[in-house]
């Protein structure tokens, strides 16, 4: 259906009949380049004529921004950071994470064990009210 002033309006029938696009990603996802793309379409970009440099955009689906950024990069030297870097903490070695887990541990034990200290404690009273044990036989005479 199309308006007075031109717009065209889909009906609901229309909306419902047509079928999902196939080719759209249901999910989107982080594009990563690799470190050879990076340098290559630098290379690329820098070999470019005047005008030529927004074509190499459109057909790679980049923004100027990303060769800003990779230049900076290439002009640091940092080769590594031309790779794709991962996000995130970065991995604690085996031995720190041996060490946190007995640490864990160690803490886990150390409140067990007060809380079995303050039960054992607790019978003890109980037994001395109840008059189930005899005062001498906690204490014994050395």
């Amino acid at each position: 259906m199309t308006t007075s002033n031109g717009t065209i309006i889909a009906s609901a029938e229309d909306l419902q009949a047509s079928p999902p696009n196939p080719e759209v990603a249901e999910h989107a996802r982080r594009r990563r380049f690799t470190a050879a793309y990076k340098v290559r379409i630098l290379w690329e970009a820098d070999a470019c004529k005047p005008g030529q440099l927004g074509a190499l955009l459109r057909r790679e689906g980049l923004y100027s921004s990303h060769l800003t950024h990779w230049r900076q990069q290439r002009d640091l030297g940092l080769l590594a950071a031309l790779a794709p870097q991962r996000r995130g903490r970065p991995a604690r070695a085996a031995g720190e994470q041996e060490l946190a887990r007995l640490r864990q541990e160690n803490e886990r034990l150390t409140q067990k064990l007060a809380a079995a200290e303050a039960v054992i404690d607790i019978q003890k009273k109980v037994s001395a009210l109840l008059g189930l044990t005899s005062p001498t036989a906690e204490h014994p005479i050395s």
